[in-house]
């Protein structure tokens, strides 16, 4: 952020390098205050730049015992639930393709039926129309078609 200063040696100090003492971990449940049956000892304790802390031992809190771990995660099962799920869902899905490819050949036979129940039908009614008229006579020449002109 700012520019060192090149222009001036460093100066020479002394570094003293405090390594940090891990605490505790706080208790979970609230402490009750208990009388002591007997006065504990006095401990002290030299550090290597000669001071001395002197204070009262404290025996150090054991950790609660860890629960056993199931054997499947809670995850493992729920994915597999969702896969027996999905299994049990895909056999009704082909029924209803099935269902739905069936319907859909259905409505095809019925339009087709009704195509050809139709077709009959006006056949019907243009043959028994020529046949109350008389006999319809259609002469029948050989067209000659030159230079995109029409010779009949």
């Amino acid at each position: 952020m700012f520019p060192e200063n090149t222009t001036h040696l460093p100066t020479q100090q002394a570094l003293t390098i405090h390594q940090p003492t891990p605490m505790a971990p706080l208790p979970t449940a609230p402490l009750v205050p208990v009388q002591p049956t007997t006065v504990p000892a006095v401990t002290s304790i030299v550090l290597p730049d000669g001071r001395v802390i002197t204070g009262y031992a404290i025996a150090p809190t054991q950790p609660e015992p860890v629960v056993a771990k199931p054997l499947v995660s809670r995850t493992a099962v729920n994915i597999a639930l969702g896969g027996i799920g999905f299994g049990a869902v895909c056999g009704g899905l082909v029924l209803l393709t099935t269902f739905i490819a069936a319907l859909a050949a259905l409505v095809q036979q019925l339009i087709i039926l009704a195509a050809v129940i139709f077709g009959g039908f006006i056949a019907v009614q243009i043959l028994t129309a020529a046949n109350q008229r008389g006999a319809t006579t259609v002469n029948i020449r050989k067209a000659v078609i030159k230079r995109n002109h029409f010779h009949g």
